[in-house]
């Protein structure tokens, strides 16, 4: 009872994958993403990979009967559209996708996607710096209807109010930081997959 008073579930997952995450920025900014186009291309090609391996967990009707927006919130389309723009191949998929997550773990998952908003909107500035924009090359950066703090604030006070078993923290937990560590090996297999 005592850990449901200290802290909500998602600033429990937040301090979780608090080292993920920070692992996470210290390779995107190793990386340069926003130093060329090419650099940026393979950037949207990470950010394609881990957004199309959502679009199940995005379009799951149970998921959206709990956040009724939540297919209108999925990336995929938009960065498939970035890729278009900067002349960038789709690429295959990578071996190792979620797959019929439980309910909890699939939120852990969703959380992680969604709070990426809240970052986005610095790496748009970058991405400006590029000549792309939220209509041309860095679609799936642009700022969500509504705005991204309160979309984000909609999603954690429905993720907050619902009442898991010890067990499902445990899969939420779980979900958060797989999908850390997920988005990391496709950041990594964008990279070095750059060939042409």
């Amino acid at each position: 009872m005592s850990t449901q008073q200290s802290a909500s579930r998602s600033q429990r997952l937040n301090q979780i994958t608090h080292e993920p995450h920070g692992r996470l920025d210290a390779l995107v900014k190793a990386h340069a993403p926003f130093e060329t186009p090419a650099g940026y291309a393979r950037f949207v090609v990470a950010q394609y990979l881990f957004q199309s391996e959502l679009v199940a967990l995005y379009n799951d009707a149970q998921l959206g009967s709990l956040i009724p927006d939540l297919p209108a919130r999925c990336r995929a389309e938009a960065a498939r559209a970035d890729l278009a723009d900067l002349d960038t191949e789709i690429p295959s998929p990578v071996a190792g996708a979620v797959t019929n997550p439980s309910q909890a773990e699939a939120l852990g998952w969703l959380f992680v996607s969604e709070g990426s908003k809240l970052g986005a909107a610095f790496l748009i500035k970058r991405a400006e710096g590029l000549g792309l924009s939220e209509t041309f090359g860095a679609r799936h950066l642009a700022e969500p209807a509504g705005g991204r703090a309160e979309g984000w604030k909609t999603f954690t006070r429905t993720l907050d109010s619902l009442v898991f078993t010890p067990e499902q923290e445990a899969e939420a937990d779980k979900g958060a930081l797989d999908a850390f560590n997920r988005f990391t090996v496709l950041l990594e297999h964008a990279y070095t997959a750059e060939s042409a």
